[in-house]
């Protein structure tokens, strides 16, 4: 039994001894100097991977790393010194030569000498089983210097074994996963997990987004548990959804290379690594390792006053349609965003009035606090002298590319304030609407000014005692697709007349798939099919439209194809075209309707011979492997041959994200009294009006009225011209992406993406009674600008690629009808005009003290008009009675 027991004390004295000599991470033998190369290099191109196309630049140091102190109570608690000399800037790109910008410059010009003394100052770090406990430097030093250091001493930190954890290092707290090899062991870390404070926003459309994909691998060769060499690699790949040229990827490695070991100094003798960093110098602060933020201030540069002297001339209103309009935009945006109030409001109140709309549509696009404040200041909804900046400033708020809380409360508060223009009331609540859904697309709808607007909005429509009040609470309800709003909308629908029925019904198309259920689908077949009410050939055929986009059952189709024949002349027709544009198109329900068709009471000569010039067409636009751009063009008339709706749809489609990038819909109603005819079933009693109204970028716009009512139709027919009418015009900042990236080199880069538009959309709806001819026109003008711009600082130079795209376009639909005999004679033409396109690329490498590299490139092509095909029957009847059209457009007679 006494054996036993000795032998028991024996083995327990030397598992204790085997367990405190073990090493979960790195370990430095006592006594010992350790001397190490280290370089760290950094470069930038478009992706290709070619050094000699990349601009970028090398950091390299030799490295003194001795172990200062151990715990006595357990090898994996260790103190260790790491000290940078020697430190060099120079190219990455060799091919540089006599244009380097390092050339004849020694470190301390280069990096400045405060900078040198700061960067080659030891740091401290205190490491537990491998991880950094706390690093430990001098408190002031400038912050670009001190992240370098913070670069190096996260190399020190890793584990023996295989597995996963989290770590804190320069990047943030990070999953990293660890593979151990015989001779080496691989970390990886996944850079998406990492958390850390950088400022950044991006467009929550993926249409107008940016992919970026990120990876960080770091393999250490290990001998007697420390390194004889350390190579990290980390990427940073980014590319624009919809514009694959704007492309970019950054590089960033690191390498440790232990040359040889010496004689060091003797450990510090104590348990408190407190006390042993005191001792060795009280100046030590214990800092966090993750890397710290910093701003490069600019010398010399211009005051927001002078940037906006050079910019105004290219905002003045006739250079609206040059893509240099666009590009001045997007770029006093980056000044605006820097400014503080004060300053934006000095040249607010100092702009001229051809010139104010522009600047509140860059200041509004700017979306920081200041320019919040500054443009609220300036503006007085009280005041009928400034409608236009109001209803500029409200559109720019609309279409914010990253809206937060503080927006949607202003505005909320404005709304319940007093307005000159009822008109800029009602654009307040419909711009409510389009923040509520874009906060909510971000994971607000929680916030309190969120569920404050959401309940002004259902509550509003609920109370709702005027008809305009309806139509405003629904416009807004149509911006911000809530899903407790569908039963409002179903509501208004079915027992609202014909105007507030039909944008009840347009709202509910809007909605996704996911929320037309069967209980919405049968509310949509009683009013197509009439069961409850009679209702406007519009409404009827908008609840069509949303059975047959949204998964209908067999008897929804069957039902649908039944009811032609029995229709109004001209909605037999329209409804026809709907079904073949399926099958034509191959959409999602086509399947569906080909069964149905094979029932010979369904499929027949007489449902499919109806006569009518309504109709529904779509086609592509643009379709590549990566982006789909179609266009949908539907007209339906009356029985009488007068324009009943016109509606032309342009969607962009990459994977399964959409963007509604345009829909300009005509409205006329209750014009058959002036050429004597009789209204279709449900329209006896509507007064005249004609009216247009658009969705810009998934935002429904406010509606335009061209008249409304007889007296109104008949003043403005006497005195009106063909000039069209103005839906929306002005600068919209379309794409904003900005993204701050900390390496684990120690530098910082910067991502930032934004695309520009100057448009104008205009509409005009002519009729002649002595002709006894309609004619609807929708004009598109844009001029488009996107700058990609990919930088890597380390606050004593800097590297940087921009790459940009600009073009002017224009987009024009004609509808022209003659009614002097039925079937009326209808020719719609519609093309697209050749769009150059100049793409540019700079590429530069720049000292703080001045000096540069740059390089730049040019590169132009013109894209051809296109002549969009159009619906077309009995097309030589009507070219015998109108003139040929130019080949420049698509036209079709019918």
């Amino acid at each position: 039994m006494i054996l036993l027991a000795v032998l028991f004390l024996c083995f327990i004295s030397s598992y204790s001894a085997s367990v405190k000599g073990h090493t979960t991470g790195l370990s430095l033998n006592n006594d010992r100097l350790y001397k190490l190369t280290y370089s760290t290099e950094v470069f930038l191109d478009r992706g290709k991977g070619k050094l000699q196309d990349s601009v970028g630049y090398r950091i390299s140091s030799n490295v003194d790393v001795v172990l200062l102190w151990r715990n006595p109570d357990g090898d994996d608690d260790q103190l260790i010194q790491i000290t940078m000399k020697d430190v060099n800037v120079e190219n990455v790109n060799k091919q540089r030569g006599e244009k380097s910008i390092f050339k004849g410059k020694n470190p301390p010009k280069i990096i400045r000498k405060e900078n040198l003394e700061a960067l080659q100052r030891p740091v401290l770090l205190h490491l537990i089983h491998g991880k950094v406990k706390e690093f430990y430097s001098y408190q002031n030093e400038p912050v670009a210097i001190e992240n370098l250091k913070r670069g190096l001493a996260s190399l020190f930190q890793m584990q023996l074994t295989s597995g996963t954890a989290n770590e804190v290092d320069i990047s943030g707290d990070c999953k990293v996963t660890y593979q151990s090899h015989q001779d080496k062991v691989i970390k990886i870390k996944a850079l998406d997990s990492c958390k850390i404070e950088r400022s950044g926003f991006t467009t929550s459309n993926q249409v107008l987004g940016v992919t970026s994909k990120a990876t960080s691998v770091t393999t250490y060769k290990i001998e007697d548990s420390f390194v004889i060499a350390v190579l990290a690699e980390e990427t940073h790949a980014f590319r624009m959804n919809s514009l694959q040229t704007i492309a970019g990827k950054i590089v960033s490695k690191q390498k440790l290379e232990l040359k040889t070991t010496e004689a060091g100094p003797r450990l510090k003798s104590g348990k408190q690594v407190t006390a042993i960093i005191k001792a060795i110098d009280s100046e030590y602060k214990a800092l966090p390792i993750v890397g710290q933020d910093f701003q490069s201030k600019c010398k010399g540069c211009p005051s927001l006053s002078e940037h906006w002297q050079s910019t105004r001339k290219h905002l003045q209103p006739d250079n609206l349609s040059k893509a240099e309009a666009a590009r001045s935009f997007l770029t006093f945006i980056q000044h605006l965003r820097t400014a503080n109030r004060e300053e934006i409001l000095q040249i607010l109140k100092a702009e001229n009035k051809e010139i104010l709309p522009q600047l509140v549509d860059a200041v509004t696009s700017a979306q920081t606090s200041d320019s919040l404040d500054a443009i609220l200041d300036f503006l007085d909804f009280k005041s009928d002298s400034s409608i236009i900046l109001q209803e500029r400033f409200l559109y720019a708020c609309g279409f914010a590319s990253h809206p937060n809380e503080d927006l949607l409360r202003a505005l909320i508060s404005k709304f319940k304030g007093s307005f000159a223009s009822n008109d800029i009331r009602e654009t307040v609540m419909i711009v409510i609407g389009a923040l509520v859904r874009k906060l909510c697309q971000n994971e607000g709808c929680k916030l309190k000014a969120v569920v404050e607007a959401k309940k002004l909005i259902l509550g509003g429509l609920e109370r709702a005692e005027k008809k305009e009040d309806t139509m405003m609470y629904l416009l807004a309800l149509k911006n911000a697709l809530l899903p407790e709003g569908i039963p409002l909308l179903l509501k208004y629908a079915e027992a609202g007349d014909g105007p507030v029925s039909h944008l009840a019904t347009t709202a509910l198309q809007r909605y996704d798939v996911s929320f037309i259920t069967d209980e919405v689908k049968k509310t949509l077949n009683r009013i197509y099919h009439q069961n409850r009410k009679v209702h406007e050939k519009t409404v009827r055929t908008t609840a069509a439209a949303i059975i047959l986009n949204n998964n209908p059952s067999y008897m929804e189709v069957k039902n649908i194809l039944l009811s032609i024949g029995e229709l109004p002349k001209e909605m037999n027709k329209y409804m026809l075209t709907v079904v073949q544009d399926i099958l034509r198109f191959e959409m999602p329900s086509s399947k569906m309707v080909r069964r149905v068709l094979k029932e010979m009471v369904a499929h027949n000569y007489d449902r499919f011979s109806k006569r009518g010039s309504s109709s529904a067409y779509t086609g592509y636009i643009e379709r590549s492997p990566h982006l789909t751009s179609t266009y949908s063009l539907d007209i339906l008339y009356s029985g009488s041959g007068i324009l009943r709706r016109s509606n032309l749809n342009i969607f962009q489609y990459i994977g399964k994200a959409h963007l509604h990038s345009s829909q300009v819909v005509i409205e006329a109603q209750g014009l058959e009294a002036l050429i004597a005819a009789t209204p279709d079933e449900g329209e006896e009693n509507l007064d005249s009006y004609a009216g247009m109204s658009a969705i810009l970028f998934d935002v429904q716009l406010r509606p335009v009225t061209f008249f409304n009512g007889y007296s109104d139709l008949m003043s403005k027919m006497l005195s009106a011209s063909s000039d069209p009418i103005s839906v929306v015009k002005g600068l919209i900042l379309l794409i904003d992406h900005s993204q701050e990236l900390q390496l684990q080199s120690g530098l910082k880069a910067n991502m930032d993406v934004q695309g520009g538009l100057a448009i104008d959309i205009s509409g005009a709806m002519e009729f002649s009674l002595w002709y006894r001819e309609s004619k609807t026109r929708v004009k598109n003008r844009v001029a488009l600008a996107i700058i990609g711009s990919f930088t890597v600082d380390s606050s004593f130079v800097k590297a940087g690629l921009e790459m940009s795209t600009e073009t002017e376009a224009g987009l024009e639909f004609i509808s022209t009808v003659q009614f002097s005999q039925y079937p009326f004679l209808v020719c719609m033409q519609m093309d697209k005009d050749g769009a150059p396109v100049r793409q540019f690329e700079t590429k530069y490498e720049r000292l703080s003290t001045g000096r540069g590299y740059v390089s730049r490139r040019r590169k132009e092509s013109l894209i051809a008009g296109s002549e969009f095909p159009l619906h077309q029957e009995n097309s030589e009847m009507c070219k015998v009675v109108f003139a040929p059209e130019p080949a420049s457009t698509s036209s079709g007679w019918f």
